[in-house]
């Protein structure tokens, strides 16, 4: 009898630590989103097979996307399976700024953009100024010899409501670790 009541004690624990760990999976899930980079348009700061981790709350309780922020979000495009293509790109310039590209650099409401984080300097092309309507974000890649961004009419400009979170940390390579 009491071996029975053993069994069913541990049986219980059992069952609710099974039921906690589906809890604590589920928020965290709501809370970030594993992205695994797939192209080379974020180079040389985030290459292919970097796993990264996005906080799907970070606008939520600290305001908007900010010029420099690495963003992940949803596009039209579809990758060689025809499924949904998510994009991570460097947000350029915010609701209200006027972007402009000049002798391929890039002006952000009159001045220069220093871009440091660039795979190359000088390789934006040209684009006439315009200002990023309300609700919109002008998104670019650090390669932009290769990036698919808002340069381009297959992107263009980001909407807020597609933007699923900003990159705030990245587990894989282990030698390169790092918080953003």
């Amino acid at each position: 009898m009491e071996n029975e009541k053993k069994s069913k004690s541990k049986f219980g624990e059992w069952i609710r630590d099974i039921i906690i760990a589906i809890v604590l999976a589920a928020v965290v899930l709501l809370l970030f989103k594993p992205v695994i980079v797939k192209q080379h348009s974020m180079e040389p700061n985030f290459y292919g097979g970097d796993y990264l981790i996005v906080a799907r709350q970070a606008y939520t309780f600290s305001g908007s996307p900010q010029t420099g922020d690495v963003v992940v979000f949803r596009t039209e495009l579809t990758d060689e399976e025809g499924n949904d293509k998510n994009l991570i790109k460097r947000v350029i310039a915010c609701p209200g700024d006027t972007v402009e590209i000049r002798d391929g650099y890039v002006y952000l409401n009159g001045d220069l953009l220093d871009e440091p984080y660039l795979m190359e300097q000088g390789v934006s092309g040209k684009m006439d100024a315009m200002t990023v309507p309300e609700g919109m974000y002008f998104c670019c890649g650090d390669n932009r010899a290769v990036s698919n961004d808002s340069r381009g009419s297959q992107v263009g400009l980001v909407a807020e409501d597609d933007i699923i979170g900003k990159v705030v940390l990245r587990l894989y390579p282990f030698d390169r670790i790092s918080t953003f």
